[in-house]
């Protein structure tokens, strides 16, 4: 009866692991025990809400879209959202966000047209104060 209740207890555990995950910019890493069969999109997530939950520098934010998980020990490639943590067989990671050429350029683009938005208005109420003080 015992041997069959600590089977029962080791299959509902699974294997576990405690991995360390450094993200670019802050002071250390963060360490969490994770499933081997969690995802990566999973450990993402819950490495983005221990990273707020400290209150670690700088802010990240939540969206776990706007990030990869990169292990540098075994290839130079970011592990795909979709694979399974205990697959890589390391437990040292990388988390950074991705690269965003594109939403900068177009960021450029659109302040560049705020900034004449702004420039015309700020013309036009120039002159319209102008023609008011001149018509005294």
């Amino acid at each position: 009866m015992l041997l069959y209740k600590t089977k029962k207890i080791q299959q509902g555990k699974g294997n576990r692991l405690l991995i360390s995950i450094t993200v670019l910019g802050s002071a250390g890493p963060i360490r969490f025990v994770v499933k081997e069969e969690d995802l990566v999109a999973d450990v993402i997530n819950t490495a983005l809400k221990n990273y707020a939950r400290e209150g670690r520098l700088p802010v990240l934010g939540s969206d776990l879209n706007n990030f990869v998980l990169y292990c540098p020990a075994v290839t130079t490639e970011v592990l795909s959202p979709w694979e399974t943590i205990g697959s890589v067989g390391v437990r040292n990671f990388v988390l950074f966000k991705k690269p965003q050429a594109e939403n900068a350029i177009l960021d450029g683009k659109q302040a560049a047209m705020d900034r004449k938005r702004a420039a015309s208005w700020k013309a036009w109420f120039n002159k319209s104060l102008t023609r008011k003080i001149v018509s005294y």
